[in-house]
């Protein structure tokens, strides 16, 4: 038997309006009167139909996010406090996943405005033109992660690369690391300006460019550039990944390679994911704060959506150097020249 707001109201003893405010806006009722309409929800069992509600207020309180890569561990993370702020300003959740690829984001924008989201935050690059405009021209409010500037319906949020990857490159350098390689390489424009910010950081600090080695942002790719420097006549000491699952991947590789981490080669990651800690050793990493993340874009989708006038904000997120057990400092040139060589 389908449970109706009216069985509600009449085992509370109320009207189905007050049964209403009670659920929905409880500051609106005595708490003698919530709590019975709390009670009779719960003895039968009743779940709003969120879908009915929302057309009757001719609002949409849902709010859409789209990831990049859900086996990511950074994109849990932003997901996780993304849901957690939603739920504090009474927003459901829809998620969807790319995977990188631009038929999955094609996809996951129509889902978006099949459930006539509120607000969507897009946390990947391979957004076609076509879709985002019909978005905006929706009045769907958009938070965008890393890409464009913000303007009307749209805000962005972005990060400061350049201090960050300059506290990494000053904390090599610091250790005596004077050939310091980095892993990116691919076309996402994030990943490009976290390349960027690492040629200007060396430079900064002196020092000339280490090699620049192509991966593609998972453990495996990490691996197959790890066993890449590890061959190389003129191997760098340290190596700064486009995120932690790269740093991942290089550390395999140079193990198998009889490389010690942090002794004969230093790695840093990127995006402080929950696995940093706890993976052996530790890896230094730079934070991008992900529950900060998270928070700013619903806030900044609630904003947009809650006003007239829906002028959008940039957001700078700061970046932070978190050192773990994977930097040390640099080998000597005869410890250095022991490994050259090594398959």
């Amino acid at each position: 038997m389908v449970v109706t707001i009216h069985d509600v109201a009449r085992l509370a003893g109320t009207s189905t309006a007050t049964v209403s405010q009670g659920l929905n806006s409880p500051r609106r009722v005595s708490a003698e009167t919530r709590r019975r309409v709390l009670a009779a929800a719960k003895k039968l069992k009743y779940h709003p139909n969120i879908h009915a509600r929302n057309l009757a207020r001719r609002q949409s309180r849902t709010l859409g996010i789209i990831v990049s890569d859900i086996q990511n561990p950074f994109f849990p993370e932003v997901i996780r406090s993304f849901e957690a702020r939603a739920r504090r300003w009474g927003y459901e959740v829809i998620v969807s996943d790319t995977n990188y690829n631009p038929r999955l984001m094609t996809r996951a924008t129509e889902r978006m405005l099949e459930q006539n989201v509120r607000g969507v935050a897009i946390m990947t690059s391979e957004m076609s033109p076509t879709l985002f405009r019909e978005l905006v021209g929706r009045n769907i409010a958009v938070t965008l992660l890393d890409v464009d500037s913000a303007a009307d319906n749209i805000s962005t949020i972005k990060f400061d690369y350049s201090a960050g990857l300059y506290q990494a490159v000053e904390h090599l350098h610091g250790l005596g690391h004077r050939r310091i390689a980095f892993v990116g390489g691919q076309s996402l424009k994030s990943i490009n300006a976290r390349q960027t910010a690492y040629l200007e950081s060396m430079r900064k600090v002196g020092l000339e460019p280490g090699p620049i080695i192509s991966g593609n942002q998972s453990v495996e790719g990490g691996l197959a550039a790890g066993l890449k420097i590890a061959r190389l006549s003129k191997r760098p000491t340290a190596v700064i990944a486009m995120n932690d699952l790269t740093a991942f991947g290089l550390s395999k590789a140079f193990s198998r390679s009889g490389l010690r981490i942090p002794q004969d080669m230093s790695v840093i990651g990127f995006d402080k994911t929950f696995l940093a800690e706890y993976f052996t050793p530790s890896l230094t990493t730079i934070d991008i704060h992900a529950d900060q993340v998270g928070r700013v874009a619903v806030d900044c989708l609630h904003k947009l959506s809650s006003t007239r006038e829906p002028q959008g904000e940039e957001h700078l997120i700061p970046l932070q150097l978190v050192i773990g057990e994977s930097t040390g400092p640099a080998p000597s040139n005869r410890e250095r020249t022991r490994f050259i060589g090594s398959p």
